[in-house]
């Protein structure tokens, strides 16, 4: 394999393990949220903030931990057939599969982009009005926007992880392409 593409797995592993370990420490913040959230229930004072945040940790846990698990193989799947074979057998079928994960990857990145800018409000719209400036706040729309809840959180913040999510979840599935070309040419990476 070219050194190029050899560095390339190396630094997309290596920056998806370090992402990873920090979403792995995400499940104790989740925990403590939730443990506030029950300890104010019982109070008879029940923060409204912790059922989103809560959520918001817990896209992050899962979203960013998705290709340090992709990495290590732990994803689920399906080893009716898969568990026998043998490794050049898999990587052939991996090399196949992987190019839907990839098309799928590519059509989430672009839904997320587009929600994120909408969601900063960097989207502006056709105005009918032509006396408003086009800097106008309200022209945008999106404009900052806010869960539709009595906490209002802004969601850019979550949207943006997201997009960071799938992102490296798409570096890390061209690294395993180029690992499974690497094995079907009997090489190691």
């Amino acid at each position: 394999m070219h050194r190029s593409l050899v560095a390339y797995v190396c630094i997309v592993d290596r920056m998806n393990r370090g992402v990873g370990r920090f979403a792995m420490y995400l499940l104790f913040v989740l925990m403590g949220i939730l443990l506030w959230s029950s300890i104010t229930k019982v109070a008879g004072s029940p923060a409204n903030w912790t059922l989103e945040i809560a959520q918001f940790v817990m896209v992050g846990y899962y979203i960013l931990g998705g290709p340090w698990s992709m990495q290590e193989g732990s994803h689920v799947r399906m080893d009716l057939l898969y568990a026998d074979w043998s490794p050049t057998k898999k990587a052939w079928w991996d090399a196949f599969t992987v190019f839907a994960l990839i098309f799928y990857l590519c059509v989430m990145i672009w839904g997320a982009w587009d929600s994120t800018v909408y969601s900063l409000g960097l989207k502006y719209t056709p105005i009918d009005v032509e006396w408003l400036p086009l800097d106008f706040p309200w022209a945008r729309t999106g404009f900052m926007e806010r869960a539709p809840t009595a906490f209002r959180p802004y969601l850019w913040p979550v949207k943006m992880v997201m997009l960071a999510g799938f992102f490296l979840m798409l570096l890390q599935a061209i690294s395993c392409l180029i690992r499974d070309i690497a094995t079907l040419r009997g090489k190691v990476i």
